[in-house]
């Protein structure tokens, strides 16, 4: 009989982002192999009844939209009840909270880090305005330095890290993490055969595609403002954020509106029909664990700008494949 697992996510379909990629594909490559997988997620609240039928795992939803406090005491109590009976913990997100369940549980856990969740956090409520890698080597203000303690106190409660990228790798060791508890085990993708394009609403003679959660350091505002001076490009947006309406603001402004098509949030197969529709693919982000979204466009034959940021350029083997 194979291992019990659970699986905590922060984000999973229809969510769209790193692990709400790789948690399916690694959860139902597991129960193929013969192990017992379950899921633990946040969702919008018009997710919570989300027809999971088709994935071979339960899948258990915690309503994302409920006050801090209140999530984080009805997530901890979540992974108490579907954890006691698992073998191993596989946290893919919701850390903290895992960590906190795991106090009572005492179960092997790993941890699968993609970025840093306290430089997100802080830049999102305002309390750095410091890139990634910056924020790390700085004092930060009060808020920020307790997000990168408490980041650091939760990763060193895992028996094992798994990060997607060597850049990643040594960020991590470098929050304290032993270098033996750290594995580099780069992204993968399912097939993408059999996907068929889906129109755009552009009629511009060259159009690019960007996908990703809409927030300030994917700085799609920078790809909007070189636009105004290519006359000839549109652009493709997938993905919802908090910064969609500034930069739907910001395309009117350039008088660009009417070569950006805000597409919004995507099912995977309808994000890959949008990217197979466009001439290429632009991720202008300042950091990255190692992209999914550059990996699938790779996989879909599309030419790829991207910043060489994060795990970004660990994908190219220069001189063959870029």
């Amino acid at each position: 009989m194979g291992l019990r697992i659970l699986i905590p996510t922060g984000i999973f379909p229809p969510d769209i982002g790193g692990p709400a990629t790789y948690v399916p594909t690694i959860a139902k490559a597991l129960v193929e192999r013969g192990h017992l997988v379950s899921v633990l997620t946040t969702s919008e609240p018009e997710h919570l009844r989300w027809d999971d039928s088709v994935h071979p795992f339960p899948v258990v939803r915690v309503n994302r939209r409920l006050r801090f406090w209140r999530r984080m005491v009805h997530t901890v109590a979540q992974t108490l009840r579907h954890g006691r009976s698992v073998d191993v913990l596989y946290a893919n997100g919701l850390f903290l909270e895992t960590v906190l369940a795991n106090k009572l549980l005492h179960k092997p856990l790993v941890m699968k880090i993609v970025g840093d969740e306290a430089w997100e956090r802080a830049t999102r409520k305002g309390w750095t305005t410091d890139n990634f890698e910056d924020f790390q080597v700085r004092r930060q203000s009060w808020q920020a330095e307790l997000l990168k303690r408490l980041r650091s106190w939760y990763v060193k409660q895992a028996k094992k890290v798994v990060v997607p990228s060597r850049y990643l790798a040594r960020w991590v060791q470098k929050w304290g993490i032993p270098q033996e508890r750290v594995s580099v085990i780069y992204n993968a993708l399912e097939s993408v055969d059999g996907i068929k394009p889906l129109p755009v609403p552009l009629s511009t003679p060259v159009k690019a595609v960007t996908v990703g959660r809409l927030v300030p350091w994917k700085r799609v505002d920078k790809i909007l403002e070189a636009m105004a001076q290519i006359p000839d490009l549109g652009l493709v947006v997938v993905g919802d954020g908090p910064e969609r309406p500034r930069l739907e603001q910001l395309a009117v402004s350039l008088g660009i509106s009417e070569r950006v098509y805000f597409a919004g949030q995507r099912s995977k197969e309808e994000t890959l029909g949008l990217m197979l529709s466009c001439d290429f693919f632009v991720l202008n982000s300042t950091y990255e664990g190692l992209p999914h979204v550059v990996l699938e466009a790779m996989a879909l034959g599309l030419p790829v700008v991207a910043t060489a940021v994060g795990g970004t350029p660990e994908v190219i083997r220069d001189g063959e494949t870029g």
